[in-house]
């Protein structure tokens, strides 16, 4: 017997409903067809964004010519590059669990039978991974793709460079204008494999969109299709009763997280990959990242640990590509939002001439810039990989015994083993001014702290990161350590998520001036080994820091209504994802 639609069950229930959505411009006929819940990001805060509504009619015509009726509904993300050097970046990572408030209640709120999630950015995307699962309906993603390069093929992670090399007086104010002119060309995610194209990368590799559909031009005429065809399959899924939680498994995350190794992807996956686990069932972990990654090989030469814009990945072959490259190590009977396993997936795309669509967007982008890229070069062979642990390590010891992480893809080599000395601040303003005005030394290990969820709301650290990388000699010789995040855009030596966080008492807040802190990344060690410039046994270290912590104070409470009083009370640390717990 056909199984009843949850919204006909609710029609029953509620004599209200079908009136108000009469009123709201339903046609009495379509209160009868599967409805589908369409979010999206839409909004006019940042280029990511701004052309979601496209994709959104795009996937309502596919669930209107499938016998659906699609009903829109909207949460616009912020825009961590527009916050960058204020207050206002203290409210992104709190953006992702809003959004994902925001799902849940519009979503539950009234009766739906499947969804379309419509992001592209840092917070929207995995704001909407997390919020779909808590719903658990049948889903399909669509990712909002990436903007295409700027002229010299300048993409926005370059401008930290820019903007830091202006204010060593190495370039002049015409040529940073110009820069910012022409970073962001148009719509799309910005064109490096920082957070938010991580994350759509991602939300493939997961299951949760349709196959070679993540992170294309966001003005291609493929990914209108792909919105189409996703709306079409959100009604064929909801018809199917086949929910989010039927289908994802611990695979389909260990798949994305070798294919995060691939990529060389952003540090902050180990932020909302864990967050996005936990409302799965699942617990994932620094410890799970480091295993997956070790021995992995990395693939791909964007930028920021490689060469080209992030806008030629579609043209190489995208995640499918990827994932044929690593194919021995995935899970390929994994279930996705096809209906079929990730092996089956892959073998129609194979056959279908995905690949020879590529390739002619990949000639049209050489005739655009006078090249001659090749596949090869952007998505490199397994037995020609750029590197072969991976891209990132997750360090632990006395500083962080929770962990700490590192791509270390992004790493001179210089900074690989290191014994530094310890220079401390409590904040991102006071640390910045000091290495932009020479305050900072060679051999100087850089801590800036009270930046954690429960701190400040875990802001990223990018100019600071940038300053520092963008200094021949200071980016080989020095290492800056945060309980705060990285751009993905980051590069140099910095190691971010220092956890327990100093806001929780954590071994960071205990480092004093001139303490011994050592860096070990093959072994995957962070420890302090000396005291005010004197090695000291493990023991003696441990009773120094026994000692401090004794004498520690927390500080003042730095927000103390809103959003961030709600976070800095309910984050869980940062290596566990900095997802709410309301937990005992």
């Amino acid at each position: 017997m056909k199984k009843e639609l949850n919204s006909q069950k609710m029609r029953k229930l509620a004599p209200e409903l079908d009136p108000l959505r009469i009123g709201t411009g339903w046609k009495p006929e379509e209160l009868e067809l599967p409805q589908i819940f369409i979010e999206s990001t839409f909004g006019d805060s940042h280029p990511g964004s701004g052309h979601l509504d496209q994709l959104v009619e795009a996937a309502r015509r596919g669930i209107r010519d499938e016998g659906g009726h699609g009903a829109r509904y909207f949460c616009t993300d912020m825009c961590d590059g527009e916050s960058q050097g204020t207050d206002g970046i203290n409210y992104s990572l709190v953006s992702r669990e809003m959004i994902a408030n925001m799902i849940e209640i519009q979503a539950n709120a009234t009766p739906f039978d499947g969804g379309v999630f419509i992001a592209s950015c840092d917070k929207g995307m995995p704001g909407n991974l997390i919020g779909l699962a808590r719903v658990n309906l049948p889903s399909v993603v669509v990712c909002g793709g990436t903007m295409k390069a700027g002229p010299e093929l300048l993409t926005l992670n370059e401008l930290g460079v820019y903007s830091a090399r202006y204010e060593r007086g190495e370039i002049n104010k015409e040529r940073l204008e110009w820069a910012k002119i022409n970073a962001c060309p148009g719509c799309g995610a910005c064109s490096f494999i920082g957070t938010a194209s991580t994350m759509q990368i991602m939300a493939e590799a997961l299951g949760l969109t349709l196959p070679g559909s993540a992170l294309l031009p966001a003005d291609s005429p493929d990914l209108l299709e792909y919105a189409y065809k996703s709306g079409r399959q959100a009604v064929r899924l909801a018809k199917e009763g086949k929910n989010v939680q039927d289908m994802i498994t611990m695979d389909s995350f260990e798949n994305a997280i070798l294919v995060h190794a691939a990529i060389s992807g952003s540090t902050n996956t180990l932020l909302h990959l864990p967050a996005i686990a936990h409302e799965f069932g699942l617990e994932i972990d620094g410890d799970t990242f480091d295993r997956l990654h070790r021995n992995a090989r990395f693939l791909l030469d964007l930028r920021p640990t490689g060469k080209w814009p992030a806008e030629v990945f579609y043209y190489a072959g995208g995640v499918p590509a990827i994932m044929e490259e690593i194919r021995p190590f995935l899970h390929l009977d994994a279930q996705t939002v096809t209906g079929k396993t990730l092996g089956e997936n892959l073998d129609e795309l194979k056959a279908g001439g995905f690949y020879e669509k590529c390739q002619k967007w990949l000639d049209l982008f050489n005739e655009r810039y006078h090249l001659s890229l090749k596949k090869e070069d952007i998505i490199r062979p397994y037995d020609k990989a750029m590197g072969t642990d991976g891209s990132i390590a997750v360090l632990k010891g006395n500083l962080a015994p929770e962990g700490a992480v590192i791509k270390h893809t992004a790493c001179p080599k210089e900074m690989f083993r290191a014994v530094l000395r310890a220079r401390p601040f409590d904040s991102e303003e006071e640390c910045l001014d000091a290495v932009l005005h020479h305050k900072v030394e060679k051999g100087d290990a850089v801590f800036i702290r009270y930046e954690g969820p429960k701190g400040s709301g875990m802001p990223e650290m990018f100019y600071t990161s940038e300053a520092i990388s963008s200094d021949p000699e200071l980016g080989r010789s020095i290492a800056l350590i945060t309980d705060g995040r990285f751009s993905g855009a980051s590069t140099g030596p910095v190691i971010g998520h220092c956890s327990p966080e100093a806001a929780s008492g954590g071994p960071i807040a205990l480092v004093e001036e001139g303490d011994l802190i050592e860096i070990d990344i093959a072994e995957r060690k962070l420890n302090i080994i000396g005291i005010h410039g004197e090695r000291k046994s493990e023991e003696e270290i441990a009773a120094v820091l026994a000692a401090r912590k004794a004498e520690w104070q927390p500080k003042p409470r730095r927000y103390r209504n809103g959003v961030l009083r709600m976070f800095s009370e309910h984050a869980v640390s940062p290596m566990k994802g900095a997802y709410l717990s309301y937990d005992d």
